[in-house]
């Protein structure tokens, strides 16, 4: 049996479909991609069936992603299937992933079958899928509480019917480590054709045991791990794939198997996943959580100064969290620029030096040095913009009044190239920006939920603001970023808004299509 553990990321999927506001096609290709650098050898991109823009999002991925295997979800359905293989078909290499329920309570009470039929659907799916590939992996949904009987027979029949990989899912985070450890062993035990698939885990944290459940599972045989970045997923989250990783590389004499992770790229990519997907990571997460590597007790600092492993497992640098925070002014030369962004993991696709020098510059004439802190957050926003943007914020002025508690806001906005100007008084200079921006704009946006965090250490510390605005009953993420935090609170409003105009557009579009379809056109 091999000694390499298969890792399986399930953020885009499983991790994406729990958030407060989807993803856009443009930051689930960036998460894609730093999944890609992460060394993931299977990504689970997402539910085709589901909506035109999950379908959208899996073949966009799947045609650009090229040294992980990509993955979508579907149903024991037929329909799912389809649209599961036509959205990976311009992959160079894919998986389909069909699953069905096999516990009682879920055969009885979700699917309103006998486990017979049950069993007939899956065996069923998994034929039809190895019509469009080879690669197929089954899931038992709610293995944890299926009669181990039944599971036998669930998992014999697919590997029989043509399944590559067969995944035994705590589906609703219900074992304990010795408890799901002996459902793994008693399958090798039964199962006659066992040795013809890889058997997985996918492990979900309702009782804080989704990786003790997966590292239990495999030192029991198991051989594939599904897992999301920083552990995010339906209620209590997923199997935290740098948890899994580290405990791996860290503990590798004891469990003695290993991965293919780039553990370098961990704290990169928990940091985009935590923006993007507006999650922040708790300060005492495992690997990377802000005080992963602090130490305040001063026995403790004693310790460390006196030999880091005292109290220190890992290095940071291990993860990719570089100590070394070198400070630039506005003198620092492009090329400076350029190393930075290397020595940080950036390649030269993923951002434009010319706006980055730019925007560099304009933070360094207001902060007088900018750090490696300051000019990650610059790369994220560049990324984040979008050159059809309808909404641009051009100028803003405020004058408050900490008396009366009023504030005084004149803004000017470029709306598809034409410039608006507007003014208004609010309960404090970010509501006043806020209704003057409406008033400019026509565009009443409903905010649920504003959060302002400091991008950096002190005083000058880059301010982000992350706004979550609901409109026509679906929710947008909108970030900003600046040195003030007003400016900063008109910037992610401004982001929600063109947001929504895309959706606004891309709606219409598929209205006009489908009218046109109806009409006998395209």
């Amino acid at each position: 049996m091999s000694d390499r553990v298969i890792i399986f990321d399930t953020t885009l999927r499983d991790g994406e479909q729990a958030l407060a506001a989807s993803l856009t096609v443009k930051e689930k290709l960036q998460i894609a991609f730093a999944l890609e650098r992460l060394g993931v050898d299977v990504m689970e991109v997402g539910f085709p069936i589901s909506s035109p823009g999950d379908f959208e999002s899996v073949q966009t991925i799947a045609r650009n992603i090229k040294n992980s295997r990509v993955c979508a979800l579907s149903r024991a359905l037929q329909a799912d299937i389809d649209a599961a293989a036509q959205a990976l078909s311009v992959a160079e290499q894919f998986r389909i992933h069909t699953f069905i329920s096999t516990s009682t309570i879920h055969v009885e009470s979700k699917l309103k079958r006998s486990f017979d039929q049950v069993l007939e659907m899956a065996v069923s799916a998994v034929k039809y899928a190895r019509q469009f590939t080879d690669d197929v992996e089954f899931s038992c949904e709610d293995a944890g509480r299926t009669p181990i009987d039944n599971l036998c027979r669930m998992v014999e029949q697919a590997i029989k019917a043509g399944a590559k990989t067969i995944n035994i899912p705590d589906t609703v985070g219900y074992t304990v480590p010795s408890e799901f450890g002996g459902i793994i062993q008693t399958l090798f035990n039964r199962v006659p054709n066992i040795d013809q698939a890889v058997i997985s885990v996918h492990c979900h944290d309702d009782l804080g045991l989704s990786v003790a459940n997966s590292i239990t599972a495999v030192q029991h045989g198991a051989r594939q791990i599904e897992c999301t970045v920083n552990g995010i997923g339906e209620r209590a989250g997923n199997c935290s794939l740098e948890e899994i990783a580290m405990i791996l590389a860290t503990r590798k004499n004891l469990v003695g198997l290993h991965s293919h992770i780039n553990a370098k790229e961990i704290h990169r990519t928990s940091t985009l996943v935590s923006q993007l997907c507006n999650m922040p990571v708790q300060a005492n997460k495992a690997i990377v959580g802000a005080n992963a590597f602090t130490h305040s007790s001063g026995i403790h600092q004693d310790g460390v100064l006196k030999s880091q492993n005292t109290y220190e497992i890992m290095m940071p640098e291990s993860i990719g969290l570089n100590r070394n925070n070198l400070n630039m002014t506005s003198r620092s030369g492009r090329h400076v620029i350029k190393h930075r962004m290397q020595e940080l993991g950036y390649s030269e696709q993923d951002y434009d030096m010319d706006t980055l020098y730019e925007q560099f510059l304009t933070l360094a004439d207001k902060k007088g040095q900018v750090f490696d802190y300051d000019l990650e957050a610059l790369a994220f926003m560049e990324a984040q913009a979008a050159d059809d943007d309808f909404y641009q914020l051009d100028q803003i002025k405020v004058n408050s009044d900490t008396k009366q508690g009023l504030a005084n806001a004149s803004i000017a906005i470029t709306l598809d190239g034409e410039v608006k100007q507007a003014e208004a008084q609010g309960n404090g200079p970010v509501d006043a920006v806020y209704k003057a921006i409406a008033s400019a704009s026509g565009q009443e946006v409903d905010i649920v939920s504003y959060q302002l965090s400091a991008k950096g250490h002190g005083q000058n510390a880059l301010g982000q603001v992350d706004i979550m605005a609901n409109y026509q009953q679906h929710h947008f993420h909108g970030v900003g970023l600046a040195t003030d935090v007003v400016e900063a609170s008109a910037k992610a409003l401004v982001h929600v808004m063109n947001l929504i105009k895309r959706a606004d557009v891309v709606a219409d579009c598929k209205l006009k299509i489908q009218q046109q379809r109806e009409l006998g056109g395209v």
